[in-house]
């Protein structure tokens, strides 16, 4: 007789097709919540520059170069024209004040200091003159007063005598009228002389005072004059070394001239350019230093430069301590202009990924995956060495500092 069979629910087939479904829902579900789906890419090791992150103190300072100069110049300018005579000191010479450096030649100007001071003497002759007709005058004037006097002092006993007599009737009237008239002819005259020689004499006051100032101004030209010839000696206003220019005798030089300086050779300073995007960091009194001759020397600045030319700007720094030995003036020196004060935190080396980042992302090397992933952060000021961190990065991590341009969009680097 027949017998019903029992279909089986797990047949094989079924469990096959069952197992591949539940292979195919776990790998979807893998690849949705688990998978990393961010665009990735192999690079070597070889290719990319790895650098830790650390906690240190960060200064911010910027490398500038300077060239030595001599703390204080004074510049040679030729006070008179003429051609050069006689060169007595040459070029790098060392020099005290008083010094002759050139003898200047010119027989034009030797011809005008004679006319002029030939014109002066004729003028102070005149006022020499002038005031000697004054003197006469006044000798003159005297004269007549004493004169005056000399009558009156006949005539007044004359005229009292007769004055008695008339009045005893014992001369004329006519007598007496002539010595009366005489006598006060003589007295109104000696008044009249008097008061015009007292109004000369205030103006004769007043009038040897301007001669005299006069002549002392005329003197003191005169002696101006004399000393012009003197500049044709060039001499050097101070001690120091000299440095002219390429003159050669017989060679024309103007009035007013620069033909060289005088260094003083006890101080020294170093001129230096900075770029002008700095011009507002950069104030008196901010430090830097350099190396010379294995030792640090540090430099201060003393006064800035406010003109710009060529994108830069300059400012002079002096030495806070002792000047180097050996240092000479051209030299160039790199100096670490400090912009700011030190402080600790967060440091990452600088590197070619600025650039292609602008700051704001990094590859952050993980190093039990072998991976190096894309990760936002921000970074503060930065000097040639390091970026101060300010967000993103812990010290012990290490970033990719190298340039990014072939890493195209890719979020994750496969570093073999």
């Amino acid at each position: 007789m027949d017998r019903k069979l029992e279909k089986k629910l797990w047949t094989p087939k079924r469990i096959g097709f069952m197992t591949l479904g539940i292979l195919i829902l776990g790998f979807i579900a893998y690849q949705f919540f688990f998978a990393d789906l961010r665009a990735n890419m192999n690079v070597s090791m070889e290719r990319v520059t790895i650098a830790t992150v650390k906690e240190g103190e960060f200064t911010d300072y910027i490398p500038v170069s300077g060239n030595i100069e001599p703390g204080e110049v004074f510049f040679l300018d030729a006070l008179e024209g003429g051609s050069i005579q006689q060169i007595i000191r040459e070029s790098g010479s060392f020099v005290n004040k008083g010094d002759t450096i050139l003898l200047l030649s010119n027989s034009k100007l030797q011809l005008e200091v004679m006319e002029r001071e030939s014109g002066l003497y004729f003028q102070i002759n005149n006022l020499r003159q002038v005031r000697l007709q004054l003197d006469q005058n006044d000798l003159s004037q005297q004269g007549q007063l004493a004169e005056i006097d000399y009558q009156i002092s006949l005539l007044k006993p004359q005229y009292e005598r007769f004055k008695e007599l008339h009045g005893k009737k014992l001369v004329s009237e006519r007598e007496f009228e002539e010595v009366r008239e005489q006598y006060e002819y003589n007295v109104k005259r000696r008044k009249l002389t008097y008061e015009a020689y007292r109004n000369d004499s205030i103006s004769r006051v007043t009038q040897k005072r301007q001669l005299q100032d006069s002549e002392r101004r005329m003197n003191q030209s005169l002696d101006g004059v004399g000393h012009i010839l003197d500049n044709l000696a060039l001499q050097a206003p101070i001690s120091g070394q000299l440095s002219t220019e390429q003159i050669e005798v017989g060679q024309a030089i103007s009035p007013g001239q620069r033909f060289g300086q005088i260094d003083i050779l006890d101080k020294f300073k170093v001129r230096v350019p900075i770029d002008e995007l700095y011009l507002s960091r950069v104030y008196t009194g901010l430090k830097g230093t350099f190396t010379f001759s294995g030792e640090s020397h540090e430099l201060e600045i003393a006064k800035i430069y406010p003109n710009v030319t060529g994108g830069r700007f300059e400012v002079d720094m002096n030495f806070t301590g002792e000047i180097p030995t050996g240092i000479r003036r051209g030299q160039t020196v790199r100096i670490r202009l400090e912009l700011g004060e030190s402080e600790q935190a967060v440091l990452l080396s600088s590197g070619g990924f600025y650039k292609d980042t602008g700051g704001n992302w990094v590859f952050v090397v993980n190093q039990s995956t072998g991976k190096a992933e894309k990760r936002n952060i921000r970074l503060g000021r930065k000097n040639p060495e390091f970026y101060e961190v300010i967000e993103g990065l812990m010290p012990g991590e290490k970033v990719i500092v190298s340039g990014y341009e072939g890493f195209g969009k890719n979020e994750v680097l496969n570093l073999k």
